[in-house]
C-alpha cells in the first residue's frame, strides 16, 4: 500500500498500530518522498483474506493527515534484493537477456505486466499482458510515467540506441512513482550497456 502521512514524530506509530489491529503483519517500508512536512510510504504487509481492504483503508484514513493512495498486490519477496538477482541472471542470459529482464519488471515494480514494441507492434510481451494492446503513439526522450485512457498506470521508456520501447504497466494501485521510474532507468541503463543486449534485441526483431 501506498499512504501519503504527516512527516512527524509519532505519524508513522499511528499507522501501523492500525495495521497492527487489523491483522497486518508489515513486512517491508520504504520512504519514497518527504519534505514540506508530508512523507510518502510504500508498506509491504501480509493480511488475512478476511480483511476487507476498504475497511483498511478507512481505518488509516481515520488517522489524523493520513491518506492512502493505493492497496496493490504484489509478487516481490520483501526484504530482499531483487535487481541485484535479476541482473545477475542478464548477465548470463547471452541472446535470452531481452526476453529476461521483460519477465522480470513486474515482480520487481509489483506491476501486472511488460512488454517491449517497435513501431507499434509487440516484440516480447510478459505473461499477463493482454493480448489487446494498445501503444502510445510517441516514445518519450527518457522514462515516462504516465496513466493511460481506462486508467492504466504505464512506465513508457526508450531503449536507445535500440529502435525499441518499453510499457511496464500497472492496472490497480497508485501511478508509478518518480522513484520506481528512477529504478527503472538504473536498471535499463545497466541492461544496455551489456554486450549481448544488441544480439538479444535482434533476435526478437527476426521472429
Amino acid at each position: 500500500m501506498r499512504v501519503a502521512l504527516p512527516d512527524r514524530p509519532g505519524a508513522l506509530a499511528q499507522v501501523t498500530k492500525v495495521l497492527g489491529v487489523a491483522g497486518a503483519d508489515i513486512t517491508q517500508l520504504t520512504v519514497l518522498d518527504r519534505g514540506a512536512g508530508a512523507a510518502v510510504d510504500d508498506i509491504t504487509i501480509f493480511c488475512p483474506d478476511s480483511t476487507p481492504r476498504q475497511a483498511l483503508v478507512k481505518s488509516l484514513e481515520g488517522v489524523d493527515g493520513v491518506r492512502v493512495e493505493g492497496i496493490w498486490t504484489t509478487r516481490e519477496a520483501p526484504g530482499t534484493y531483487p535487481e541485484l538477482e535479476i541482473l545477475k541472471y542478464i548477465t548470463t542470459a547471452g541472446d535470452r537477456a531481452l526476453t529476461t529482464l521483460v519477465d522480470s519488471l513486474p515482480v520487481l515494480f509489483s506491476a501486472d505486466w511488460a512488454a517491449t514494441t517497435a513501431e507499434n507492434r509487440v516484440l516480447y510481451a510478459s505473461w499477463r499482458t493482454p493480448q489487446e494492446l494498445t501503444v502510445p503513439d510517441e516514445v518519450p526522450a527518457r522514462p515516462t510515467a504516465m496513466t493511460l485512457e481506462g486508467g492504466l498506470h504505464v512506465i513508457h521508456a526508450p531503449l536507445p540506441p535500440l529502435a525499441i520501447a518499453l510499457l511496464l504497466a500497472r492496472s490497480e494501485g497508485p501511478a508509478f512513482h518518480r522513484i520506481e521510474v528512477h529504478r527503472l532507468t538504473r536498471i535499463l541503463e545497466i541492461f544496455l550497456s551489456l554486450p549481448a543486449t544488441e544480439r538479444s534485441v535482434a533476435r526478437q526483431l527476426r521472429k
